[in-house]
């Protein structure tokens, strides 16, 4: 059984309002949100999200002095029991705990990602 129910982008940026709009043009997808965060969003439920970043720096791609800024946020139904799993998956949950509706984790390569109550 999945432990989430898909993944949600989350891209840093300096004007999340802007860039959600771009991609919402971009795609044909409906835009909401503000200066902090933002979101396009399809008809059938796929998201982009985009939050900001005091003192964003773009990424330098190829090159990886400034790498690429995105994370996953994961959808669940009971953040406690889906913590446990990912837990028991190799992640671990990160020091920093800024919200109540999600909880910060790191992949077994210290990529960090959400579970986030659906």
């Amino acid at each position: 059984m999945a432990i989430a129910q898909y993944p949600v982008t989350v891209i840093d940026c300096p004007d999340p309002l802007a860039l959600a709009t771009f991609y919402g043009d971009l795609l044909g997808w409906a835009v909401s949100g503000d200066q902090e965060w933002a979101e396009a969003k399809s008809d059938y439920g796929q998201m982009l999200c985009f939050q900001a970043v005091e003192n964003y720096r773009a990424p330098q791609w190829p090159d990886q002095q400034v790498p690429q800024q995105t994370h996953l946020d994961l959808s669940v139904a009971d953040l406690d029991h889906a913590e446990q799993q990912v837990l028991g998956l190799g992640a671990t949950k990160h020091e920093v705990q800024p919200g109540e509706t999600f909880r910060v984790f790191l992949d077994p390569a210290g990529h960090p990602f959400c579970l986030c109550v659906s």
